[in-house]
C-alpha cells in the first residue's frame, strides 16, 4: 500500500465522568483541577512528531475517541484539528467524528463542536431502556439519549449511536422491541455490540462470582441472527459484524482500520499503524494520562511501543480486520502482505461447511452462518 492511500488520525481523550462496569478501554476518572489547555498542547506536540515520522499523508478521516471526548471544550477540539491541518494536508471531504455521551450538558456543546469542524458524531446511548442503562453504569436517561440523538441529527451532517445487547437477563423479545425503537430513531448508522465480559472490569468480577447471569450461547446467536434480519429489513444492513448503515453512511474512519489502512494514534494509550520506509510499524502510547503528558512534553511523543511487524503478523492482522467486513478480503493482498497464499485446503474446508464464500470479484468473505464463529474462521484460515 502506498503512503498516500487511506490514512486516518485517531485522537484518544482518556477522561470520563465515571467508569462503566463493562468497559475495558483506556479511560480514567479524574478528580480535582485539570489544565486542559496544557494537555491539548501535548496533543499538538505529538501530532507534530508523528507527522515528521510519517509526512505527506492526505488525512481522510479524524476520529476523537475515548474516554469521553465530549467532555472536551470545543476550543480544545478546534486546536487539535488545527494542529492536524498544520502538519498534514486534510481532504476537503474528510470525515471528522467525535464520540459523545448523551447527557444534556454535553449535548449543549454540539454546536461548538460543529463550528470547530466536527461533521459526524457517534453517541454512546447503549440502551433505550431505563433499567439496563442503570445496570450499565450510564449517567444519562432514555429521555436524554433520545434528545441528544435528535439534536445530533439536527446539527451534524452525519451521526450514529451505539447500543449494547445480549445483556444480563435480556430476552429475545425485549431485544427485538428495543432494536425496533433504535432503528426508528436512527438516521443512517447504528453500532450494535453484543456485551462481552472483559478482564479487568467490574462485570468480569461479578460474572466470575456468579452474580451476573449472561445469555446462553444459543440465545446470543438467536439475538445476532435477528439483529441481522431486522436491520436489513429497515435498510441498514451490516457492512461489518457489529455496524449497520444505509449505503454511503458507513464510518469511513473505521473502514480504514478494517481495510488495513494506515492511521496515526495520538493521545494516551492510542494505537497506530504507520508505513515508514516501506515497513509497517505498530505503535502504542503510554496509557496513564499524566505520564503520557510528561513523556510528550519531554521528548515530543508518548510512545511505549514502536514495533516493526513481520510479514506473518501483517497477514494475520489483515485477516482479523478484513473478515469482519461484509465485503471480505482480497486473497491477493493477503499474499502480498504475508508473502504466502491462503491454504486452498482450509478455504475448501470452510466453504464445505458453509462458513466462507468467494464473491464474483474474487474476494473471500465470511457467510451469515460463519459470522457468529468469526474468531474460529480466522484461526483456521491463518493456520
Amino acid at each position: 500500500m502506498s503512503a498516500n492511500s487511506a490514512f486516518g488520525v485517531y485522537i484518544h481523550w482518556p477522561f470520563c465522568a465515571a467508569k462503566c462496569p463493562y468497559c475495558d478501554f483506556n479511560s480514567h476518572v479524574h478528580h480535582g483541577a485539570f489544565d486542559e489547555v496544557s494537555f491539548v498542547e501535548a496533543y499538538t506536540k505529538e501530532i507534530a512528531t508523528t507527522a515528521a515520522r510519517a509526512p505527506d499523508r492526505l488525512v481522510q478521516s479524524i476520529f476523537f475517541g475515548g474516554g469521553t471526548p465530549s467532555l472536551m471544550n470545543p476550543a480544545s477540539v478546534e486546536a487539535i484539528l488545527d494542529a492536524v491541518a498544520r502538519h498534514w494536508p486534510v481532504a476537503d471531504n474528510a470525515e471528522i467524528t467525535l464520540e459523545a455521551n448523551p447527557t444534556s450538558v454535553e449535548a449543549e456543546r454540539f454546536r461548538g463542536y460543529r463550528a470547530a469542524g466536527v461533521n459526524r458524531v457517534s453517541l454512546g446511548v447503549q440502551s433505550l431502556r431505563p433499567e439496563p442503562l442503570a445496570r450499565l453504569g450510564r449517567l444519562h436517561s432514555v429521555e436524554d439519549a433520545v434528545a441528544a440523538v435528535r439534536l445530533a441529527q439536527e446539527i451534524f451532517p452525519r451521526s450514529s449511536f451505539d447500543i449494547i445487547y445480549a445483556r444480563p437477563e435480556q430476552t429475545l423479545g425485549e431485544w427485538e422491541e428495543e432494536l425496533t425503537d433504535a432503528l426508528a430513531l436512527s438516521a443512517g448508522h447504528l453500532s450494535l455490540y453484543q456485551l462481552t465480559i472483559e478482564q479487568g472490569t467490574r462485570y468480569f468480577d461479578l460474572f466470575h462470582a456468579g452474580k451476573l447471569k449472561m445469555p446462553s450461547e444459543d440465545l446470543s446467536a438467536d439475538m445476532f441472527e435477528m439483529t441481522q434480519d431486522l436491520t436489513a429489513s429497515y435498510g441498514l444492513p451490516a457492512y461489518e459484524i457489529s455496524n449497520h448503515a444505509r449505503p454511503g453512511q458507513e464510518s469511513r474512519h473505521n473502514l480504514t482500520y478494517w481495510r488495513y489502512g494506515e492511521y496515526a494514534g495520538i493521545g494516551p494509550g492510542a494505537h497506530g499503524r504507520l508505513l515508514i520506509n516501506g515497513a509497517r510499524h505498530a505503535t502504542a502510547a503510554e496509557k496513564m494520562p499524566f505520564k503520557w503528558w510528561e513523556k510528550v512534553m519531554e521528548k515530543g511523543d508518548g510512545l511505549e511501543v514502536d514495533d516493526l511487524l513481520t510479514w506473518d503478523e501483517e497477514g494475520d492482522e489483515y485477516l482479523v480486520m478484513g473478515l469482519r467486513l461484509r465485503e471480505g478480503i482480497d486473497p491477493n493482498r493477503y499474499a502480498a502482505l504475508s508473502r504466502r497464499s491462503l491454504a486452498a485446503s482450509q478455504i475448501d474446508y470452510l466453504k464445505d461447511i458453509g462458513f466462507i464464500e468467494t464473491l464474483p470479484n474474487g474476494r473471500l468473505r465470511v457467510t451469515d452462518k460463519g459470522w457468529p464463529v468469526l474468531d474460529a474462521v480466522v484461526a483456521d484460515l491463518a493456520a
